[in-house]
């Protein structure tokens, strides 16, 4: 088992704006998933992108939108979100405080 606070883990700050925290890996001893915290600053986004395999996300804190392929949605905290495999996306943040979420995604 483990516990930690995602503040703890360096994290990765190769998408400007974007820090990615890897908080549960294979590393871990997780078989499937990784479990991975953003933080986005204001103004900031990740990569509009997609990928083979599907992802969920809890939103944790500030306010953003999540935007796909043919629409936009208003992200909130507490809200949760399934991205779908092979779906264009990417998280914005519309705020003014960091947009800090969840995201957990299967080893690939």
């Amino acid at each position: 088992m483990k516990i930690c606070s995602y503040r703890d883990v360096t994290p990765d700050r190769e998408i400007p704006g974007v820090a990615l925290h890897l908080v549960i890996s294979a590393q871990d001893g997780a078989p499937h998933f990784a479990m991975r915290v953003f933080e986005v600053e204001p103004g900031a986004s990740t990569p509009f992108h997609s990928h083979w395999w599907e992802h969920e996300a809890f939103i944790l804190a500030g306010r953003g939108k999540l935007r796909g392929s043919e629409r936009e949605w208003e992200l909130a905290p507490d809200d949760a979100v399934y991205v779908p495999g092979d779906e264009e996306h990417c998280f914005i943040n519309t705020g003014s405080e960091p947009l800090r979420f969840i995201c957990c995604i299967p080893h690939h």
